[in-house]
């Protein structure tokens, strides 16, 4: 279980890093910083902001994987082949991050949700990263319905594991509002520090995940 945690909240972490929701964060935190009194309501900002991403994530995690484990039928069918079915499902995703496959379609459609909140300021900030993180990228939707969730049902895990891809997720988001607050330079040095790694790292990430995929795979024919 420390292992499944582990990987849900890393796959939490490369969402957040990845372009799509990293730029989304970066914009919405850089306006919320713009349009709060202190540096004080700028750090209370970022971190209601990361902190709606989290649970956003984890309470979304938490029903399907709940609505899937207890509907008799669904249940009875993710016992007998969920275990079969992990390996194709985790090359597929791999494929995807490394750019070998497109992504998911984008379930965006929050942008006038989202400038109406961000009007609110800090009292809107974790409801504005709540409904960000619904807006899904293609990557993120890739993370989220095809690595987490067959994680999470393979373990039974209604609540933990997508609690922890949630603080995965609020991790790097935390850490740029702070530095944002404290060092504007060096908020902008660890953006682009970050644009750079994610050139290597969603693929080094998405061709983990093949070869775990293809063991996965090998192991469940040859025993």
């Amino acid at each position: 279980m420390l292992l499944a945690i582990g990987g849900a909240f890393w796959l939490g972490v490369l969402t957040s890093v990845s372009p799509c929701p990293m730029a989304t964060n970066v914009a919405a935190i850089g306006y919320l910083a713009r349009h709060s009194q202190s540096r004080a309501l700028q750090l209370l900002a970022g971190l209601l902001y990361a902190i709606g991403r989290a649970v956003a994530y984890t309470l979304v995690g938490a029903l399907i994987a709940w609505g899937l484990l207890t509907a008799p039928v669904v249940s009875t069918f993710l016992q007998k082949h969920l275990s079969q079915l992990m390996g194709p499902l985790l090359v597929v995703v791999g494929m995807i991050l490394s750019g070998l496959l497109p992504g998911l379609p984008s379930f965006g459609g929050s942008g006038k949700w989202g400038m109406k909140i961000a009007e609110l300021g800090v009292l809107g900030s974790g409801l504005l990263g709540f409904v960000f993180a619904l807006a899904f990228c293609p990557v993120s939707a890739a993370l989220f319905f095809g690595s987490l969730l067959p994680l999470a049902l393979e373990q039974q895990s209604t609540l933990l594991l997508p609690a922890a891809f949630g603080v995965g997720s609020a991790v790097p988001v935390l850490c740029f509002g702070i530095l944002l607050t404290c060092a504007r330079n060096s908020a902008t040095r660890f953006f682009g520090h970050l644009q750079r790694c994610d050139r290597w790292l969603l693929p080094a990430s998405g061709w983990l995940l093949i070869g775990v995929g293809l063991f996965l795979i090998v192991r469940q024919w040859w025993g």
